[in-house]
């Protein structure tokens, strides 16, 4: 048995409530306690972090590359130990690397390297998101047009089953696939996002009741929310099952459109950043435009960090700290359904820790 590792701070956030001068209680990287410090045996081995805070980790479900590897160009374990290094940096314990429109063959290139770094012991990696192909080329952004199309069963069953275990995610337009190949997907205990769509409010609805879980990257690349259509953006707003995922970096979405959103839809508006990185080959150019990337002349990524993003949603879309919080780790963790173990501080969780100084400021993940 590995011995208890306790930890305090003037501030500890459970992802429901604000607790001061109490300890966390860890063992094998599980939280076996959360108890006043007055409680604590005299010869504990405590470490206390003083004039800071412990917030549950962060988890972010988008993000392409770090440090000059594009995923999709590289697709190898160095990439995605960049990758974890730069989530890690910004607050994020956990990831879904994601690939944008491509190749089948990259797609499999993906899978394999995330396997192969799950059998070196990596962690942080919590399998792939594929963004696309199947989508609608109206909404296409910065996706690749000459590769979308509408797959056939035959087609999409042989990708999950070479993915099985690693794909958690697949972001499709609800209006170019069909019934049959949302429930196959399912079936994978994939997750099933709309995105990239033109779909009328009535077809995202009837996308929603067989069984579209998410949608990625509200008001971006989706039919948008009018008087007489309300679209995609506005049957997520409505329906009181699906979540969705925001960028706030200012660029991507408008500040006051995040806080209508969040009035609207609560506990099921979450955070990514889709952060990308410079890219010179492959089908995606990325390239740095102050806080931003543009590919192929169009707005194709961020520069956020999960720490960022929460920040920004303090200082620009009035949300409160704690529901910040929540939105980069408990809601992440529903979508994934692991908000049993994650997302939290709470006994029986995953020991996933984030401590902040008073600035906000990443410190370091425990």
């Amino acid at each position: 048995m590995a011995d208890p590792k306790i930890f305090t701070a003037n501030r500890i956030f459970t992802g429901e409530h604000w607790l001061e001068n109490y300890a966390v209680v860890t063992e094998a990287g599980i939280i076996t306690d959360l108890l006043p410090a007055t409680e604590l045996p005299a010869a504990s081995p405590l470490e206390d972090f003083g004039n800071s805070m412990l917030v549950p980790a962060f988890i972010d479900l988008q993000i392409y590359g770090a440090y000059g590897k594009l995923l999709a160009v590289y697709p190898d374990t160095d990439s995605l130990s960049k990758l974890s290094d730069y989530c890690r940096k910004g607050g994020a314990a956990y990831c879904l690397p994601a690939v944008a429109t491509n190749t089948y063959e990259v797609f499999h290139q993906c899978i394999e390297a995330i396997r192969a770094y799950w059998k070196q012991g990596g962690d942080c990696i919590l399998g792939l998101h594929i963004e696309g192909p199947w989508i609608n080329p109206v909404k296409r952004g910065a996706h690749i047009e000459k590769l979308i199309h509408s797959p056939s069963l035959e087609e999409a069953e042989k990708l999950l089953e070479f993915g099985k275990g690693v794909i958690k995610i697949i972001t499709l337009a609800p209006e170019v696939v069909s019934k049959e190949l949302i429930l196959l997907i399912q079936s994978y205990g994939v997750v099933v996002a709309a995105g990239h769509s033109n779909a009328t409010y009535a077809q995202a609805k009837n996308g929603f009741a067989n069984g579209i879980r998410a949608v990625t990257h509200l008001y971006n690349a989706m039919s948008p929310l009018q008087h007489r259509e309300p679209g995609l953006t506005g049957a997520a707003m409505d329906d009181e099952q699906v979540m969705a995922s925001i960028i706030p970096d200012g660029h991507h979405v408008d500040y006051a459109a995040i806080r209508i959103a969040k009035k609207t839809m609560g506990e099921r508006l979450f955070v990514i950043t889709d952060a990308v990185t410079d890219t010179g080959s492959g089908y995606y150019r990325h390239e740095r435009n102050g806080d931003k990337y543009v590919a192929n002349d169009t707005l194709s990524g961020s520069a956020l960090t999960m720490n960022k993003a929460m920040q920004n949603l303090l200082q620009y879309a009035g949300v409160e700290l704690g529901e910040a919080i929540r939105m980069c780790s408990l809601y992440p963790a529903r979508v994934m359904r692991m908000e049993d173990r994650l997302g939290k501080i709470e006994k029986g969780y995953s020991a996933s820790l984030l401590l902040l100084d008073p600035a906000l400021n990443v410190i370091k993940l425990l």
